[in-house]
């Protein structure tokens, strides 16, 4: 056995219990608001704004997010990650995957590998780049131009589905 194996055991054994805390989420009130911040690689989409909810597509699950939500990282699907600034006034994202980071001070982080206002996008170019992706799949390609089109059929159906909402 190397020293470095022996000295991280040792230091497993002897470290206290971790004590665990869970934080449950307290009724929110009207003028409570979750800080967001959104960005991607080039640019913050939110910048520590204050909003009154974001919804998004999580692999554990759909989820509504509002101040004082439990805190929590969560994996994000392609999907939409749809902002709720007021009443008034909301906006949907489409992301093609990232991570949220709910934090005990009711701000939310997303941090997204790409993300477009959901108007950009054109049902009728979705489609078709669907059925390439499809026949891409099911044609005599590599296996990595196989998992390419895997992924890109995830891709395509998943933003089919939110501009057909």
């Amino acid at each position: 056995m190397n020293v470095f194996a022996r000295s991280a055991r040792v230091a497993v054994a002897a470290a206290k219990p971790a004590r665990l805390a869970r934080f449950y989420a307290s009724e929110a009130s009207v003028t409570d608001k979750l800080r967001l911040t959104f960005v991607l690689p080039h640019k913050a989409i939110y910048k520590a704004t204050d909003v009154q909810q974001v919804n998004l597509a999580a692999t554990s699950g759909d989820m509504g997010i509002l101040a004082n939500h439990v805190p929590t990282i969560e994996q994000l699907n392609p999907g939409v990650v749809e902002v709720v600034e007021s009443a008034e006034v909301t906006k949907k994202f489409f992301v093609s995957g990232g991570f949220a980071t709910i934090n005990p001070d009711s701000s939310l982080n997303i941090n997204a590998v790409e993300a477009a206002p959901l108007e950009d996008f054109s049902l009728e170019n979705v489609q078709a780049g669907l059925a390439e992706a499809q026949r891409a799949l099911a044609g005599n390609g590599s296996e990595v131009e196989k998992a390419e089109a895997k992924i890109e059929v995830e891709f395509y159906e998943a933003l089919q589905s939110a501009l057909t909402k």
